[in-house]
């Protein structure tokens, strides 16, 4: 099973976590028992279910990338006066 990064994991609404634990966790034991097939299921279950999540960090950034753009304007106004 292949975790999603820390950020996203951070991001998470409580319940979306207690579900990607959850899948994380049946996710393994399919793993453990050979069954590759299920796993893969479960894969795409916790796939679809990070999507907010990463829509969210996405979000952050742009908010950042804005704010550091507003930053080096405001400064490139303050060596013009």
């Amino acid at each position: 099973m292949r975790h999603c990064s820390v950020q996203v994991r951070g991001l998470l609404t409580r319940d979306e976590l207690d579900r990607y634990n959850a899948l994380m966790e049946v996710g393994s034991f399919l793993e453990s028992e050979e069954k590759y097939d299920l796993a893969y299921t479960i894969q795409q279950e916790v796939d679809l279910l990070i999507l907010p999540a990463i829509e969210r960090l996405k979000d952050k950034s742009r908010a950042r990338d804005r704010a550091t753009a507003e930053y080096l304007e405001s400064l490139g106004k303050e060596e013009d006066e």
